[in-house]
């Protein structure tokens, strides 16, 4: 029996759309020479730079999603380097991530909230995992929350961050315990730490073909 021309008419727009849902770049890769080393990792392909600054031994890279600035933003992929910092005595990934977290928790001392997810490696280089945020931040240009999935690594001679941060209504305690971050995560991932070789230019193949 003969299909109806609507049920066959549907039936390839669903097919066509799946087909190119497959083919769509869901994530493109990121590699960045900062200070000592590439760091490279994947993007979500529905974010685009808006930001890259370098002073002072400090790097930072932002990204959001498509459409939205710097100054309003609901989600934001942040990158970071500091030149040096692991001839700091005592400093480790997890302790690196303390800090930060303390700068979270000035900024929303009655409704910060933190979990660490751990220390881990990214390839031989030691890493931590943390969520946290603040429930009510009165930065931007409304009051909101705001929190962020937290990835540090301890480089051959520099520190580096990614942070993948979103704002969302005011609460008494933001949603560090939602599983959502550890999907990011691995969205993020691979996230390696490649040397850097002289005179090679993006791509970067050495650290391209190292995966």
């Amino acid at each position: 029996m003969r299909a109806p021309a609507t049920t066959t008419i549907l039936a390839a727009s669903l097919l066509l759309a799946a087909t190119a849902y497959a083919q769509a770049p869901q994530s493109f890769r990121v590699i960045s020479p900062i200070f000592g080393q590439l760091v490279s990792f994947a993007m979500p392909s529905n974010f685009s730079a808006v930001f890259e600054n370098t002073a002072d031994g400090h790097y930072i890279r932002e990204a959001v999603l498509k459409g939205e600035t710097p100054e309003r933003w609901t989600e934001m992929i942040t990158v970071t380097g500091e030149k040096g910092m692991t001839l700091t005595p005592g400093s480790s990934p997890e302790k690196f991530a303390g800090s930060i977290a303390g700068g979270f928790k000035s900024a929303c001392p009655d409704s910060f909230a933190a979990r660490p997810l751990g220390t881990t490696t990214f390839g031989r280089f030691e890493g931590f995992v943390a969520v946290i945020g603040c429930g009510r931040v009165d930065s931007g240009p409304t009051r909101h929350s705001e929190t962020a999935l937290l990835v540090t690594l301890k480089g051959t001679t520099d520190y580096y961050t990614i942070q993948w941060a979103e704002r969302g209504p005011e609460s008494d305690e933001p949603p560090v315990n939602d599983d959502r971050w550890q999907a990011r995560l691995r969205a993020l991932s691979p996230i390696e730490l490649c040397p850097i070789v002289a005179g090679e230019a993006a791509p970067y193949p050495s650290c391209v073909n190292k995966s």
